[in-house]
């Protein structure tokens, strides 16, 4: 047996989340943030547990008396106090993966705050502090002898050995560069060795506005082992337009590991969203799976129905709910970027 980094469409013991407790990364909304955060807490649990980061004993007070204002069931949390400098668990937290012997262990990856913010000393605890809590191994991810920079959401996977990840994000030579001198070889060495991955699919850049340099969980993921949803910008006015035109014909004719060929679902992305003077990389393919339901962020904006639709077709099995992400997206993420899987043993 192998290494297995499992899809996030398969079977989950918990989401990671961390309560926002910085208000510098949502200026002028932040009592907003917390309770549009509670209300994305609340539709976890009504399908799986939550694990869920607070700062210190004070803070999970103000937390718990937040949930039982809203009626949360607390049964469904688990508090892991840890000090944060945000709460972007997609990128800060850990992956984890099944082991050659079929366990589970966490990967920590180094944080280095998207080689953009200094202040991300606090996040980098927050893999030990999950796998503490869990109660499993923790691997420190290392190539040629340096400790690996990455972000979660800088990858996605469909659980067979398939990744696809973006060019923007993790090979640009002078914008927030992860590894100096990395090349295509040296991450998919990394990706082969500790995830698993014989199959590396390299899209070109992301959205614009987006604050991480070229994340793929905005523009394109996995919802089976087979297809992946891609953002499309119909305005061809638009600068996504001609990112995500080039993106889809990297996409269209590839065969998988597996020789099945990918299929590749479009998904609209919202109206333009301007805010202080500054684009917003608002988009519905941010969208986060759980047990039994998907939750798809919305923008007040005539696309909603339609990105909600095409969930629903695309995924009956599960429970299709929108959750309001115009506010979220102030601090330049929504429901996926705040968010981590944690996977059920096999």
């Amino acid at each position: 047996m192998s290494r297995r980094i499992p899809a996030e469409f398969e079977k989950q013991e918990a989401v990671l989340l961390a309560f926002p407790h910085n208000g510098n990364d949502w200026p002028g909304k932040f009592n907003a943030i917390q309770w549009a955060f509670v209300e994305f807490v609340r539709k976890i649990t009504t399908y799986q547990k939550v694990m869920l980061v607070v700062k210190n004993q004070k803070h999970k007070s103000l937390v718990i008396g937040k949930f039982i204002q809203a009626s949360l069931d607390l049964n469904k949390i688990d508090f892991i106090i840890q000090q944060t400098n945000r709460s972007w668990m997609r990128d800060s937290g850990p992956i984890i993966v099944f082991n050659e012997t079929g366990e589970r262990t966490a990967l920590r990856f180094n944080f280095n705050g998207w080689a953009k913010y200094e202040n991300h000393a606090k996040d980098k605890r927050i893999p030990d502090a999950v796998a503490s809590h869990l109660g499993i191994s923790l691997t420190k991810v290392m190539h040629n002898g340096n400790f690996v920079v990455m972000e979660g959401g800088a990858i996605d996977y469909n659980g067979r050995g398939t990744l696809i990840t973006t060019k923007e994000c993790l090979l640009h030579p002078t914008i927030q560069v992860r590894n100096p001198g990395y090349d295509q070889f040296d991450y998919e060495q990394v990706f082969k060795t500790y995830l698993g991955i014989d199959q590396v699919i390299w899209l070109a850049n992301g959205i614009e506005g987006d604050d991480t340099h070229g994340h793929v969980d905005d523009i394109c993921r996995f919802i089976n082992p087979h297809t992946v949803i891609l953002a499309e910008e119909k305005n061809a006015r638009d600068i996504n337009h001609q990112i995500l035109e080039e993106n889809r014909e990297r996409l269209e004719n590839l065969y998988l590991q597996d020789g099945e060929k990918l299929e590749v679902i479009r998904m609209p992305m919202p109206g333009r969203i301007d805010f202080d003077n500054m684009r917003l990389p608002a988009s519905y393919v941010n969208f986060l799976i759980i047990n039994h339901a998907v939750l798809v962020p919305t923008f007040n904006d005539k696309n909603d129905y339609l990105a909600l639709g095409i969930m629903r077709e695309l995924m009956p099995d599960r429970d299709v709910i929108g959750i309001s992400a115009i506010d979220l997206i102030w601090g330049l993420g929504t429901l996926h970027c705040l968010s981590h899987e944690i996977p059920a043993f096999e």
